[in-house]
């Protein structure tokens, strides 16, 4: 009788640690792809009624939040910068590995110019406002792999939005979802 019980109890606190791995640990979540630490160099634009261009070079610093128990290993990618829709720059990411739980910096340096953007746009407008938005947008594919155990494919998309203030030299308002 007393061995008996001493086995269920054993049993009941098993199902507990075992349930509480379950929820925690094995929980596998999309990672966070961010942009951040954003410094605007060599920014060049004109206005003029006749040509209207722009053209910049950002050091940025993109980050990768793995909160999951496992590392997330992810594909080659790139980062699109994007002005009024056009693609205005685009940036390479070297496939890396961001450990488990930690959170992975990669520094980028892109040349942005409005060569891609059409002559009916608001860019005369928005230059002479002293202020260009921006948006970029990324995606990270790769895998999640627990305990060298459970490898579950996932994916972090990146959607930022930035305000460069050309009489400053510098970004503003970055938010990225």
């Amino acid at each position: 009788m007393k061995y008996s019980l001493y086995a269920a109890a054993f049993v009941v606190f098993q199902t507990i640690v075992i349930t509480a791995i379950a929820l925690t640990v094995m929980r596998i979540k999309n990672p966070k792809f961010r942009l951040r630490n954003t410094v605007v160099e060599d920014i060049v634009y004109s206005s003029n009624t006749s040509t209207t261009s722009f053209g910049m070079r950002i050091h940025a610093e993109v980050t990768v939040e793995n909160t999951n128990f496992g590392n997330f290993s992810f594909e080659n990618s790139t980062v699109t910068f994007a002005y009024g829709g056009n693609t205005v720059g685009e940036v390479f990411i070297a496939r890396a590995r961001a450990r488990a739980r930690s959170t992975r910096k990669i520094d980028v340096m892109v040349d942005v110019s409005s060569n891609n953007v059409s002559s009916n746009s608001n860019l005369g407008s928005d230059l002479n406002s002293g202020r260009l938005m921006l948006t970029s947008h990324g995606r990270l594919n790769g895998r999640v792999q627990v305990m060298k155990l459970i490898t579950k494919r996932k994916s972090a998309q990146m959607n930022c939005t930035m305000g460069v203030n050309l009489m400053e030299r510098e970004i503003e308002d970055l938010n990225c979802d």
